[in-house]
């Protein structure tokens, strides 16, 4: 789902690796959550709801990934192979579901998706030879479809009058 970046640790951290994997002893393991609690958790996740507006900002973000897509901007056209599939675009309305269950709300954002963004579509971007000769990559590929797909424009509620 994400493609997470995690850099080499520090000397002293992998040490610390080295003596805690080495040495035969198994750690100990406490259970944090139970199946029944983790199920729950898919299920609050899954209830966060997705308007038709985030759905096709989704599609819109996705297709601008690949080169032969009319939507794609030029330097995708130009320096994309391959851009992301439509389990992308099912991962940005996850991860950003996920992230909505977590702020205690009931509805995504486009905040939401823009933060996920990069996790889900970084390596689901293949930057061509012209691309990578001229220093282009997948991260830049992803924050150039950020600015140019404009976020939905969603209109506002307008109540039933002043209810008081």
């Amino acid at each position: 789902m994400f493609n997470i970046i995690v850099s080499y640790p520090t000397v002293d951290e992998e040490e610390k690796i080295l003596s805690a994997t080495t040495i035969g002893e198994s750690p100990e393991i406490k259970k944090i959550l139970s199946g029944k609690a983790i199920v729950n958790l898919q299920k609050l996740v899954h209830s966060v709801q997705v308007t038709e507006h985030f759905v096709k900002y989704v599609a819109r973000l996705v297709r601008a990934t690949r080169p032969s897509d009319p939507s794609a901007p030029k330097t995708v056209k130009e320096c994309v192979d391959w851009g992301a599939g439509p389990r992308a675009g099912q991962f940005l309305i996850a991860g950003a579901k996920a992230i909505a269950a977590m702020d205690g709300r009931f509805t995504i954002s486009a905040a939401d998706i823009r933060r996920v963004a990069l996790p889900v579509l970084r390596h689901r971007i293949g930057v061509n030879f012209q691309g990578q000769a001229n220093g282009v990559t997948s991260e830049q590929i992803v924050a150039l479809v950020l600015k140019e797909i404009p976020e939905p424009d969603i209109p506002k509620f307008e109540g039933a009058g002043n209810v008081r």
